[in-house]
């Protein structure tokens, strides 16, 4: 086999399919139906951003900014139908990465599961590392009082030499995720709910200072200043493809994966929408700028009554346990299924009699701990969404290559207007990607090459395909 016949051998998506669920190393079990497939991916999605992106968006579209909710829900859409189609027709761990594997071939399937390994490490780390910042908040309301700055916060943040909160929340998520993934669904489902709640809370408490004046110039900066509101809270919506993660531990993936991710969009979608209407109503937009928060615009809404804006830090630091719950979660399905393809060590893919990848899991979350805890992330974790944009355009491209390779493959759910909606999910991706800052592309640039030579040293020599290839060839 030559070099270039190695880099894109691919694996078929039936082999796929009928693997899911196993290793060398044991069987995860199928306990999730669709209500903890949807939450897990609302989530993954609903994250911090909701508390604070309307002060980036409002200020640059006016009340229109709820217009831009839509907008990058649209956006979301193309994305999310491709990813759809190929979690109904190939509903494994390894989500983009075992996508691109069927469609695309190996080297292009590794650079996807390498990408995702910087973007959830780095990005559930910047979450539990300002976490402790969070509780803090909520703590100074609750009780006057704060942890001291040297035990929580990162190294580079005033006073902060080791981020303690940092390290607690990813151990609390950690035992969550060791007893397993029904409990941590369930886990999660709660969390959800309270989350879901508090923003109604929100909702109630600011449409009681509701004034319809607030709307009349509806749309200050035009349709420019909407796109610009769409643009700055796309990346609020990254997260509803968790599910596709759980794809070996769905009951009825086919049916449910597909619903799951079309459903926690549809419903992201709908507090954004309600929570930005609530806001502009409450604050004019005049009053808004990149500081202001929910908890601003309860003040505002209360004449300072503090009791609010306690419930509402509450909420953001249960918020913040969900994004760590979901992401870690989704980390170490992807690194089984890379394990299982011989890509990465075989410790990944170790399963135990829980059915629990119990190695996968605490070497994960060490990693992760210790990232949190003493390394300054600042703008790096701004630079991961790189990798998700990237994720998505192969999902896409995926979507339109398996058609034309496996056509008759049994599809659960098909893209409609195909191919014109994975094209414009492609061109979307693009769009964005190209709209990054530059310390984004360095990034990502050398986190690909190092990945590349990771690849070449260890996982071409221990592919699962290749050896199987080499084999048959010796056969023959």
């Amino acid at each position: 086999m030559s070099l270039l016949q190695s880099l894109t051998r691919r694996k078929p998506a039936e082999r796929i399919a009928a693997e899911g669920g196993h290793g060398e190393g044991g069987e995860l079990k199928r306990t999730m139906g669709l209500l903890q497939l949807t939450l897990f991916s609302v989530g993954a999605t609903l994250g911090t951003g909701i508390f604070f992106v309307l002060g980036e968006a409002v200020p640059v579209a006016g009340p229109a900014a709820v217009l831009g909710f839509v907008l990058a829900a649209v956006t979301a859409l193309f994305s999310a139908l491709s990813y759809a189609e190929l979690a109904g027709t190939i509903p494994v761990s390894g989500s983009s990465y075992s996508y691109a594997y069927a469609t695309m071939g190996e080297l292009v399937a590794w650079v996807c599961g390498w990408c995702l390994l910087l973007e959830y490490a780095v990005s559930v780390s910047a979450v539990a590392s300002s976490w402790g910042g969070y509780l803090n908040s909520f703590l100074e309301s609750a009780f006057g009082s704060r942890l001291p700055a040297a035990i929580s916060a990162s190294p580079g943040s005033e006073g902060g030499m080791v981020n303690l909160p940092a390290v607690l929340i990813v151990f609390l998520v950690t035992l969550l995720l060791l007893r397993g993934a029904s409990e941590s669904a369930t886990a999660n489902t709660i969390m959800v709910f309270l989350k879901v709640a508090v923003l109604a809370f929100f909702c109630v408490i600011a449409f009681t200072a509701f004034r319809t004046g607030n709307f009349a110039d509806f749309a200050p900066m035009g349709a420019a200043g909407i796109a610009a509101a769409g643009s700055k809270v796309f990346f609020s919506y990254i997260g509803f493809d968790a599910a596709s993660t759980a794809g070996e531990e769905a009951k009825n993936p086919k049916r449910d994966l597909p619903l799951a991710i079309l459903l926690s969009l549809a419903i992201v979608t709908a507090v954004y929408v309600v929570v930005g209407l609530a806001a502009v109503g409450a604050l004019a937009w005049r009053e808004f700028d990149s500081e202001t928060s929910l908890a601003d615009v309860l003040n505002a809404a209360t004449g300072g009554t503090t009791w609010p804006a306690l419930v509402l830090s509450f909420g953001v630091v249960i918020s913040m346990g969900t994004v760590v719950l979901t992401v870690l979660y989704g980390q170490t399905r992807i690194l089984f299924a890379m394990s299982r393809d011989g890509l990465v060590p075989r410790v990944f893919q170790r399963v135990s009699r829980g059915s629990v990848p119990v190695a996968n899991t605490v070497i994960v979350s060490t990693f992760v701990a210790l990232l949190a805890a003493v390394v300054p992330l600042g703008q790096l974790a701004e630079a991961t969404s790189i990798g998700t944009l990237f994720a998505f355009a192969l999902v896409n491209v995926g979507v339109i290559v398996l058609r034309r390779t496996s056509p008759g493959l049994e599809r659960s759910f098909r893209v409609p207007l195909f191919p014109l909606t994975p094209i414009l999910g492609v061109l979307f991706c693009i769009g964005l990607m190209a709209g990054l800052d530059g310390i984004t592309w360095v990034v990502f640039l050398i986190w690909t090459a190092f990945g590349l030579a990771v690849y070449f040293a260890y996982g071409r020599r221990h592919s699962v395909l290749g050896r199987t290839a080499s084999t048959a060839k010796e056969v023959s």
